[in-house]
């Protein structure tokens, strides 16, 4: 999970549930393609974390505020009784594509967009040695093995959960999987059964928000028989058109599909976050 450029509207930290803490090291940085990096980190409080079952398991990051001191050692929540909001370090949500717990290593793939946004130029910026902050995990879903088939959508921002998925599925698993990315550049190699169909869709230039690549090739992609387990995540207008088409024109049941939007185009996750309890940023 991770987002598109943010706007460039006054942040005010929005109140986060505290969770548990865990201070890591960039251990290295691994270019994927044209538009992503994989942040791979360990050491630090890694050996206390607790993974969940789920292969959408994300996190929390925080990203201290340039040109505020904050006692060390940090505790992003207990801050928060001395400084004010606007001082709080800066919360982004993203996905981890794996943990290795007995290398003490997770990864987290970040989608670059130049200078815009907040955690692409730290990615793009960072090297060993750095400090990452996160808290969680949260995340819920796990392909249904008792599924006859598995429908995965999603743009970049879903890719790491998708990945994640598809490597979990049992050898024989049948499906189809679809990927909207920029150019053939962020195309990644990824492990899936031989009986998952992995299809890429270039936006070649246009916005997400222009683009109805995602959306046309699930509408009109082949349908296997039996019951279907779906995964489709990723800008918020887009999945609204998917919901759409799995709820209404495919008669899907809600425990049939795991369904959200990460983020929408042109809103700062700040922003995004709060429309969540507006009638814009309903999904379900």
């Amino acid at each position: 999970m991770n987002h598109a450029p943010t706007s460039t509207e006054p942040f005010v930290a929005p109140a986060v549930k505290p969770r548990t803490q865990f201070t890591l090291s960039v251990l290295r940085k691994e270019r994927l393609g044209e538009h992503m990096v994989r942040i791979v980190a360990g050491g630090g409080d890694l050996a206390r974390f607790v993974p969940k079952d789920a292969t959408d398991m994300y996190v929390k990051i925080h990203f201290l505020q340039p040109g505020v001191e904050y006692a060390e050692p940090v505790d992003v929540f207990a801050l928060r009784e001395d400084l004010p909001r606007e001082q709080w370090p800066l919360t982004r949500t993203y996905t981890l594509r794996w943990i290795n717990m007995d290398a003490g290593e997770v990864a987290i793939d970040f989608v670059l967009h130049g200078d815009s946004g907040l955690a692409g130029p730290w990615a793009a910026a960072s090297k060993p040695g750095d400090r990452i902050i996160f808290s969680g995990p949260g995340g819920a879903y796990r392909p249904n093995p008792d599924a006859d088939w598995y429908l995965f959508a999603g743009d970049e921002s879903a890719l790491p959960a998708i990945a994640a998925a598809l490597e979990s599925l049992d050898s024989d698993a049948r499906g189809h999987a679809y990927f909207e990315v920029d150019t053939p550049a962020d195309v990644l190699t990824l492990t899936a059964p031989p009986g998952v169909e992995l299809t890429w869709l270039f936006r070649d230039g246009a916005t997400p928000a222009a683009s109805t690549a995602l959306i046309d090739a699930v509408a009109t992609g082949p349908w296997l028989s039996g019951r279907v387990d779906a995964f489709v995540h990723g800008e918020r207008e887009s999945i609204k058109a998917l919901r759409d088409i799995l709820f209404k024109q495919r008669g899907l049941e809600r425990s049939q599909v795991s369904l959200s939007g990460y983020w929408a185009y042109g809103r700062s996750e700040d922003r995004f976050q709060a429309e969540k309890k507006e009638p814009i940023g309903k999904i379900l």
